[in-house]
């Protein structure tokens, strides 16, 4: 079954190229493209994907404001940040309001498709640059102290890998392990944080509240 993507960007020419992508690659349906968020908010809920991709600068309602609004609506929907921006309080802020990755707009095509499929699976894609900027972050405000968390050294080895950006397959190849285990350990890991993503594990484990 392919993945149902809808496509909130307010630049026609970037949105055009996002629906052309989606529609010609195989595995994957572009369910709508909106120009704003107001239109996002009253058409997507009809008609609801598996992911959305959503730019921040969208005129007058914000790309953050909207996934708060849609996630209110749509607590299922995954949404990933494209965006130009890159400082870290539009990252924190699009993360806090509900979104579950974060790619610079730079990204190349299928590493875009690539992160469609890994948020669809549970995953918190984010660029490297990103993922840099989120683990020192978290570093920061943690300095000197040592989580104390029932995580075993497998699972800890895992949590520090997705932290700096890196999916399953990839985890499952750094420690030669299969993508199956990786995923019961994020499953352990999860359980055991209480939290439901990836991302707010990073955010656990580094000592960022979430809700």
């Amino acid at each position: 079954m392919s993945i149902r993507v809808a496509i909130v960007e307010n630049e026609r020419s970037v949105r055009e190229e996002l629906v052309l992508l989606i529609n010609e690659s195989r595995g994957f349906q572009c369910l709508g493209a909106y120009g704003s968020g107001e239109q996002a908010l009253r058409e997507i809920p009809k008609q609801p994907p598996d992911v959305a991709l959503m730019d921040i600068n969208l005129g007058q309602m914000s790309g953050v404001a909207c996934t708060y609004l849609l996630k209110q609506v749509l607590p299922e929907l995954q949404i990933v940040m494209l965006t130009v921006y890159d400082d870290r309080k539009q990252i924190f802020e699009a993360l806090e309001t509900g979104a579950s990755g974060y790619l610079l707009k730079r990204t190349p095509a299928a590493e875009i498709l690539k992160a469609i499929e890994e948020v669809h699976h549970g995953g918190a894609p984010m660029s490297s640059y990103i993922a840099r900027q989120v683990v020192q972050s978290f570093a920061r405000g943690t300095a000197g102290r040592t989580p104390d968390l029932a995580l075993s050294a497998r699972e800890k080895e895992v949590l520090a890998l997705v932290a700096k950006g890196y999916i399953n397959k990839e985890i499952a190849s750094m420690l030669s392990l299969s993508e199956d285990t990786v995923r019961g350990y994020l499953k352990h890991i999860y359980e055991k944080l209480h939290v439901r993503s990836r991302t707010e594990a990073a955010m656990k484990y580094f000592g960022r509240q979430t809700d």
